[in-house]
């Protein structure tokens, strides 16, 4: 039995999804503005399905690396597969307040298994009145099961970019009207 029930969507200002990857020397961090999504809890059955847009990745600066990030075809490929989406296929939200997400991933059109774990707080009112939950997930991926695969390697050895990827999600979740 699931430890509450409804349907929440989340929050755009209060949630973020972000990823982080070796470069070179140190972490390279990014997140997505665009997100959006809904989280369905009914009786012992939940599911997640999220949407980031690739065209939303907070990368500014320079605009050609922006570019090569965004557009380019060895990384989100946006002009082609503008959306990165997540549906879940499997979703444990315990007592103790931990979480474990199992579902699909798709970056590029290339759809993959992925299993997260973290945590869920169960709804409260905010002092407007409004009924919120939150999810925190996180999970490590390989970049080259969605094709992923630039890379460069660094003269004394070694890559440019690590091939695992560091995946967190902070949603805030508004129970729907």
């Amino acid at each position: 039995m699931a430890p509450f029930t409804g349907t929440f969507e989340i929050d755009r200002p209060h949630s973020s999804v972000q990823f982080a990857v070796s470069h070179i020397v140190s972490t390279f961090r990014a997140s997505f503005d665009g997100i959006e999504g809904t989280l369905v809890v009914d009786g012992g059955e939940a599911t997640l399905v999220a949407t980031a847009h690739a065209e939303s990745v907070s990368i500014v600066d320079p605009p050609e690396f922006r570019e090569h990030i965004v557009n380019g075809d060895e990384f989100f490929a946006a002009h082609e597969h503008p959306r990165l989406t997540f549906r879940s296929t499997s979703i444990d939200l315990r007592a103790d307040g931990g979480a474990t997400v199992t579902g699909e991933l798709t970056i590029r059109g290339i759809s993959r298994p992925v299993t997260a774990h973290g945590t869920y707080r169960a709804p409260v009112r905010d002092p407007f009145g409004t009924e919120k939950a939150a999810l925190e997930l996180r999970t490590t991926v390989d970049r080259r099961d969605w094709d992923l695969d630039w890379q460069l390697p660094l003269p004394d050895g070694g890559d440019a970019v690590g091939w695992d990827v560091d995946l967190s999600a902070e949603l805030e979740l508004v129970r729907a009207a």
